[in-house]
């Protein structure tokens, strides 16, 4: 139950530290998986504190608040908890603030969130706030914590190095723009400022001082955080400074851009990057008298995290007690061919020590032969390896950062990640973790599309975002990858009928990784995709479409999933499923009392020179659910910038109540029309 102001007013004055963030993960098993990478980061790494984000209008207030509770009081880790107050109802603001007082947080980032909506969507319940009581920026909600709370709560605030933005293409974007603003909130009762992600060290370096002499005086003591985003992979790395509108210098983005198409390249690129900057930062906060710290925005993955960390000594050190107890205690002693294995401390070795005794189970030694099955078997060079106890430390920090097979299962899901990854993954979703949001301003979206009347108007939309006209469709604010132009006039052609596309890709036969339009991954490999395309389509339409992908000889050519906004669901393997059971019952078929188990659908993998094949696009039932729901929630959201009762509202309620989402998967990738040809038919 401590303060980050306590916390870091009782580190050494030249110490470091740094705190991590987290969101709530989209899925059940998403959400298991974090808990466990938790419970590891927490003791390998030992950050100052946590961070849980707070998605756009309360949309994730359960979830944050259950993963706050796993932080807090699960695993003892001081946590911060964020909070927006636009568009958000003042009886959940006093409820969230209540709750966390009760989870024992005593620490809130104060955020604006997303642009205020018009006043006739605010929640009719909630009773009209006073004058002072109107929350439109963070200031009002900090006045607002300060007023019910007093100082129990320790507040922090957001700053932008460069300038915060809510336009497309800023131009007035700057430092000098948002100072007023910044001095409001500290003034207000802000205890620390954390910032926005960053790769300019130069445009940190203006803004740490400017604020540290800022005539005001304001910022003298108050502790600054430099926000720092590890880099996953080179297609969200150019998506997020998009969205947060910072600057990839020249010379770093050309370091990037050199191993652009090999994740794991950019990944440690990425890690040498951010490295680099942590120990530029060091010496420009040395500077200023008192601890260091660094924020890490972690996207819900470890590995690069961990690397950072430790590369940078970042990372405290631990007492001998600490460095051996256990995080797992009823792991059992280990034992070779039944033989207890000898441990030996590690507080003194500058390496870790690997050894087939870091695995928690027994295994045969098994003589003058390749193991067959090494899980359970071990050769005698192996088996004559010193161990250690599984779970030290300096293990668990080298499990976080993938070494062994402890190392592989714990970072299985580093690549892929976001949406497009394994549902299982704490890391799945949209990258940002916020929540269902336009990620545009009220004007920004009237400029882009306009007051849609009829579904031709809808159609135009999304034909000119195809067409390159547009920069962004309320789905998705990114243009489209030099392999869309090879299905463009399919796509516009689906989209003229009113079927409106949200994500596809062309079939792809072995392709060479180094080909300059589908290749990616390691040198000298061979890439393969299936065609696929996401789309929404009025219910009549679907109807037909159903009958058509339901008739016997589609079984094995094609596998889709839809659903619609009211939660009626229809796949492949329900189909399957049913049929099964009805031949069972007419006796036509042996019985198969097997449990339903949705499929799962590689549409996108790679053979690479010694490495197990590669699969970064999944597509699957658990994924695609967590998806509609934001897919569909995101129609609302449009709907909300035009008044309520209009044309153009009702027109986006209605399509959103009416729509099916479908993800149609051809799994001929020989055929390279096969997809399209059955959807044109």
């Amino acid at each position: 139950m401590e303060k980050i102001t306590d916390k870091v007013a009782a580190l050494p004055p030249d110490s470091n530290y740094f705190s991590l963030e987290f969101f709530p993960p989209k899925t059940a098993m998403g959400f298991a998986n974090l808990r466990d990478r938790l419970e590891r980061m927490a003791r390998g790494l030992r950050p100052l504190f946590v961070n849980v984000t707070w998605g756009a209008g309360g949309s994730t207030a359960q979830k944050s608040l259950e993963l706050a509770e796993i932080c807090q009081r699960e695993l003892g880790l001081t946590t911060c908890l964020h909070l927006t107050c636009t568009n958000m109802s003042r009886r959940l603001l006093d409820k969230t603030l209540e709750d966390a007082k009760v989870l024992g947080i005593r620490n809130i980032l104060a955020l604006r969130g997303d642009p205020p909506r018009a006043a006739e969507y605010h929640d009719e319940n909630d009773p009209e706030p006073t004058d002072d009581e109107e929350f439109s920026w963070a200031a009002d909600l900090v006045r607002y914590i300060k007023k019910t709370h007093g100082d129990y709560f320790c507040i922090g605030v957001a700053a932008y190095p460069e300038g915060h933005a809510e336009e497309a293409h800023p131009r007035e974007q700057s430092l000098e723009h948002d100072l007023p603003y910044l001095v409001e909130k500290v003034q207000a009762g802000a205890d620390f400022i954390m910032t926005q992600l960053f790769f300019d060290i130069d445009a940190y370096e203006h803004f740490e001082n400017t604020l540290r002499d800022h005539p005001s005086g304001a910022f003298k003591d108050v502790i600054i955080i430099p926000g720092l985003m590890p880099i996953q992979s080179y297609q969200m790395i150019k998506r997020t400074t998009k969205l947060s509108h910072a600057k990839i210098p020249p010379a770093l983005m050309a370091r990037l851009d050199a191993v652009k198409g090999d994740d794991e390249k950019v990944k440690m690129e990425g890690v040498a990057i951010v490295s680099e900057m942590i120990e530029r930062i060091k010496e420009i906060k040395s500077r200023t008298p008192g601890p260091r710290g660094f924020h890490f925005y972690t996207l819900n993955l470890e590995k690069a995290v961990a690397f950072i960390a430790e590369r940078t000594n970042l990372i405290p050190p631990g007492t001998p007690d600490e460095d051996e107890s256990a995080i797992l205690p009823d792991i059992p002693q280990l034992r070779i061919n039944g033989s207890s294995v000898p441990t030996r401390s590690i507080q003194d070795l500058s390496t870790r020590k690997g050894s087939i005794g870091s695995d928690p189970r027994d295994r045969v030694i098994v003589a003058n032969q390749r193991p067959s099955h090494p899980d359970y078997e071990a050769s005698p060079s192996e088996a004559g390896l010193p161990a250690e106890p599984v779970n030290t430390r300096a293990n668990t920090l080298a499990i976080s950062e993938g070494e062994g097979v402890l190392g592989r299962e714990a970072t299985w899901d580093d690549f892929p990640n976001g949406r497009w990854g394994d549902a299982r993954s704490p890391a799945y979703g949209q990258i940002d973790g916020y929540g269902v949001s336009l990620h545009v301003t009220v004007p920004q979206a009237l400029q882009l599309w306009g007051s849609p009347k009829t579904t031709e108007d809808i159609n135009k939309i999304f034909i000119r975002h195809l067409k390159g006209e547009l920069s962004a469709i309320p789905w998705s604010e990114e243009g489209f990858n030099d392999e869309t132009e090879a299905i463009r006039d399919n796509l516009i052609e689906l989209n003229s009928r009113g079927w409106w596309s949200l994500a596809s890709q062309p079939a792809v036969n072995g392709l060479r990784s180094d080909d300059g339009t589908f290749g990616w991954g390691p040198e000298n490999g061979f890439v393969f995709q299936k065609a696929f395309v996401e789309f929404f389509i009025p219910s009549a339409d679907w109807r037909v479409l159903e009958a058509k992908l339901k008739q016997p000889d589609m079984k094995d050519t094609v596998c889709f999933f839809a659903t619609n906004a009211a939660g009626d669901f229809v796949s492949t393997d329900t189909i399957n499923f049913r049929a099964r059971m009805a031949a069972e019952a007419e006796g036509t078929a042996e019985a198969d009392h097997r449990p339903h188990e949705p499929s799962t659908n590689a549409v996108t993998w790679g053979v690479f020179p010694g490495k197990e094949i590669l699969t970064p696009t999944i597509i699957e039932e658990v994924s695609f659910r967590a998806w509609s729901e934001e897919a569909f929630g995101i129609w609302s959201e449009w709907a909300k910038i035009y008044g309520k009762g209009s044309d153009t509202q009702k027109l986006l309620e209605d399509l959103k109540e009416d729509l099916w989402l479908v993800n149609v998967i051809h799994h001929d990738y020989l055929e390279k029309d096969g997809l399209w040809k059955l959807l044109s038919q």
